[in-house]
């Protein structure tokens, strides 16, 4: 029987700091990234309790820019996303 998860892409090791800009453009909340795919990332939020499940992961401050994800899992204050 397939797996309805698709198969994760190789993930480039970064550890470099992001933004999540959250519903509507007008709060971006500052992360880490810590390894990105093309399908997706891992990420760690200095306040995880003001996430929602989709949001845009951006590598710069700029509101404008980013993917739009969607939570998979989360341990803490540590996520995986896909892109979506």
């Amino acid at each position: 029987m397939a797996s309805s998860r698709k198969a994760r892409g190789p993930r480039r090791s970064i550890q470099q700091p992001g933004w999540l800009i959250l519903e509507g453009n007008f709060a971006a909340r500052p992360c880490t990234v810590h390894d990105l795919s093309d399908n997706g990332a891992k990420i760690t939020a200095s306040e995880p309790g003001t996430v929602s499940a989709r949001f845009r992961l951006a590598l710069s401050r700029d509101v404008r820019t980013g993917r739009p994800c969607e939570i998979i899992w989360q341990r803490g204050k540590t996520f995986g996303v896909k892109f979506i």
